[in-house]
């Protein structure tokens, strides 16, 4: 007979509620009984407060239950969860059991292009890779011409997924024309945005798929070497990564044509400019770069450079494989393709929600996500990290895509999206967003540096009640200054989230700290 295979997920977020305990407590109990089973850690589901979660394959799909404490171990088993497709209806009646895992809600009402092996293969195993189609894409685009694999791209309309939205096909096409006896790929792994962890769960839970992407842009743009930047606080990420890398070495698949190295970052937020991370990599202080020239012509170490975000090079196989064209026929406007949306703060279900641009936010937050948490209403969402803007409930119906959000005075970014209630303090959350740029400025441009720290100084003042009407005017007009005359994004965004939350909760400057809201 063979053993029940069980999946439990090795994610760093999986790991941060007991799976590891999870995986061994089912072990040993397992040979208690005397009962045959083989357990996979795969990457998470991204249902999040389903972790841990475990899975049970039986002939009428995987089984889910979640989530599981060491004291359900015992129950589980007892129920038959692991005795084969015999017992099943045994294990259906336990109080954990959610049925088939593909026909859990949150999962089957989603698209999963870039996602679609993530929870389902051992990350680290390339023969599970290959056997759920990996390598497909760099296959098909091996057999074509660098430039008709650049126009696939430009006709996928991908644009970056980290928050620029640049179409990544004028990029390679831009790296692949650009003169140089040696060019680069680089992976911006620098995920440091408030609420978002896609990028993370990609590199824990199908590394060979990111390993994949850059191998197509070397293809396509002459490149010879790739660099994957990760923060370092990603540990988990960092291991994963360099054990994927080194495991496509030994397969020959890096290391003749094309190869891959890790750098690990050093807390700086900065360092998710893209210019401010070539000089991290090149082993100098993290600073941006003024521009021109642009990276695609002098990037790392002077050369031409194609700079992508994770999720922006985990859907080139999917493009290459499938079609430019296919790929585009999902998405809405200029946003096309699919999006890992990140859904976290206050709200029921958290999690990973890859679903094709267009959704309304509203639609997000309470057909995927239940509403908030606390059962209050919805306050403020704040999409795009630290540096998006508040939205109220009035712009709640506004489509998560890159043009309805900038209309709409926000920023997609990289797919965030944040929920507060309406005990969230607006005002204070705009003042961590000026203490933020402070705190986190390279210090290279006056209205940045000097910028923010005034910015800090006169939200206390109105928070105190100094002044309040022209301290008010007083921020707005810093606002300007910092958005049209900062050196990088970090400066020129830090205002976003102030302005907005000036225009939106005008009443979270007008009340004194002393009274806090009504419960």
């Amino acid at each position: 007979m063979n053993p029940i295979r069980i999946f439990i997920s090795r994610d760093a977020a999986s790991l941060s509620v007991g799976s590891n305990k999870i995986a061994q407590a089912i072990t040993q109990e397992a040979a208690r009984r005397q009962v045959q089973i083989e357990i996979i850690r795969t990457g998470s589901r991204g249902m999040m407060w389903l972790e841990p979660l475990v899975e049970v394959e039986t002939e009428r799909g995987r089984i889910a239950y979640g989530p599981v404490t060491l004291e359900d171990v015992s129950s589980l088993f007892h129920a038959g969860f692991a005795l084969g497709q015999d017992n099943f209806a045994f294990a259906q009646d336990h109080a954990l059991c959610l049925g088939r895992t593909q026909d859990i809600p949150f999962l089957k009402s989603q698209q999963r292009l870039t996602f679609a092996r993530i929870g389902v293969i051992d990350p680290l195993n390339m023969d599970q890779y290959r056997a759920h189609g990996g390598f497909a894409g760099f296959e098909a685009a091996s057999k074509i011409k660098p430039v008709e694999i650049i126009e696939e791209v430009v006709t996928s309309g991908l644009r970056g997924r980290g928050g620029a939205g640049f179409p990544a096909g004028i990029k390679w096409r831009t790296v692949a024309a650009a003169p140089g006896e040696r060019k680069y790929i680089v992976c911006n792994a620098d995920e440091g945005d408030s609420g978002t962890f896609a990028d993370r769960m990609v590199m824990e839970g199908d590394p060979f798929m990111l390993i994949e992407g850059m191998m197509i842009a070397g293809l396509a743009t002459g490149a010879t070497h790739g660099f994957v930047y990760i923060r370092s606080e990603y540990p988990d990420a960092i291991t994963t990564m360099r054990a994927a890398v080194e495991l496509a070495r030994r397969a020959g698949r890096l290391g003749k044509a094309f190869d891959i190295e890790i750098r690990v970052g050093a807390g700086a937020y900065i360092c998710g400019e893209e210019t401010a991370l070539l000089e991290s990599i090149e082993g100098k202080r993290g600073q941006v770069r003024a521009k021109p020239p642009l990276p695609a012509h002098q990037g790392l170490f002077g050369k031409p450079t194609v700079i992508n975000n994770v999720l922006t090079l985990a859907a080139i196989p999917w493009i290459l494989e499938h079609g430019g064209k296919n790929y585009a026929a999902f998405g809405a406007g200029r946003s096309r393709g699919t999006m890992p949306f990140q859904l976290a703060g206050n709200v029921k279900y958290s999690g990973i929600h890859e679903v094709a641009f267009g959704m309304s936010l509203r639609e997000m937050i309470f057909d995927i996500s239940g509403g908030t948490a606390s059962g209050r209403p919805v306050y403020a969402v704040q999409t795009g990290g630290p540096l998006g803007a508040y939205f109220p409930e009035h712009l709640l119906d506004t489509k998560l895509d890159y043009e309805a959000m900038i209309a709409a005075g926000g920023m997609l970014g990289h797919g965030g999206i944040v929920v507060f209630d309406d005990r969230a303090d607006i005002a204070r959350q705009a003042r961590f967003a000026m203490d933020f740029c402070a705190i986190e400025s390279c210090g290279k441009c006056t209205p940045c540096r000097i910028g923010s720290t005034r910015g800090v100084e006169t939200l206390d003042k109105i928070a105190a009640d100094i002044d309040r009407t022209r301290n008010i005017a007083l921020v707005k007009d810093l606002c300007a200054v910092m958005t049209d005359g900062s050196l990088c994004a970090l400066g020129g965004l830090t205002p976003m989230p102030v302005i907005s939350a000036l225009t939106h909760f005008p009443e979270a400057f007008t009340q004194s700290p002393a009274k806090p809201r009504a419960e």
